[in-house]
């Protein structure tokens, strides 16, 4: 039997799931926001959710999604 369901386009998952919401809410591209988070002085994950959470308004889980994705970028697990 072969499987006739239509297929779609996975929704993103972790903190990719945020960047929609975080696009809309805040008015800037996620590449604007991870360029900012890479060139912050700060380094350590809680220090950059902080940084974005005082100096951009953002709310704590827009914020943590944002730096861990970013992260994970320069080092994968």
């Amino acid at each position: 039997m072969t499987d006739t369901t239509p297929k779609t386009p996975k929704s993103p998952k972790g903190p990719a799931s945020y960047f929609p919401s975080i696009e809309k809410k805040y008015g800037r591209p996620i590449a604007e926001w991870k360029d900012l988070i890479r060139s912050a002085p700060q380094t350590r994950h809680m220090e950059l959710v902080s940084w974005l959470k005082t100096e951009h308004g953002l709310g704590h889980g827009h914020a943590n999604a944002l730096v861990a994705h970013t992260l994970a970028e320069h080092h994968p697990s």
